[in-house]
């Protein structure tokens, strides 16, 4: 027991004697910080606008129909409020799926934009490395606690803005 504590104690100071400069890094927060991620967000937000317009469109035709629902509760007959029950769930039904089909849409070339610029990312965190500023660069989401001044996700950022 005493030796194996000996052992751990003597790898951490170890550890901390050849890992003198500490970085973390949040890589999915420095490619959508990015300026390309913001270009891209542009020309996906101009893609998917007429998709956009139709989920609001049906959004509103939603709620419309959902208020002339409660409205007409005590003045309409049974078979009104049925048809437009089964309007309703129609409508929503169609907003639901129209909904999770562009989010699915927006997540895979969201993945795709990912793809394009993890090499990009590698250049810049390889240079990083080769420029001896850093022995270590720790993801920041397996951190529990990160000091901000040992966060280069903003320095990252800006050296992808600059290729």
């Amino acid at each position: 027991m005493f030796r194996s504590l000996i052992l751990i104690v003597g790898l951490v100071f170890s550890f901390n004697a050849m890992a003198e400069k500490v970085a973390a890094l949040s890589v999915q927060q420095a490619l959508m910080n990015s300026k390309a991620a913001e270009a891209y967000r542009d020309k996906l937000s101009s893609e998917f606008s007429s998709e956009q317009k139709q989920l609001s469109d049906l959004k509103a035709q939603v709620k419309k129909i959902q208020d002339e629902i409660k409205k007409g509760q005590d003045t309409q007959s049974k078979e009104v409020q049925d048809q437009q029950r089964v309007q309703f769930q129609k409508a929503y039904g169609e907003y639901q799926r129209l909904g999770q089909a562009l989010q699915q849409k927006q997540r895979q070339r969201e993945e795709e934009f990912l793809k394009q610029m993890r090499p990009k990312l590698d250049v810049v965190i390889r240079s990083l490395i080769e420029s001896g500023d850093y022995d270590m660069i720790v993801s920041k989401e397996a951190t529990f606690y990160v000091k901000p001044e040992l966060d280069i996700t903003a320095k990252v950022v800006e050296l992808l803005d600059k290729q």
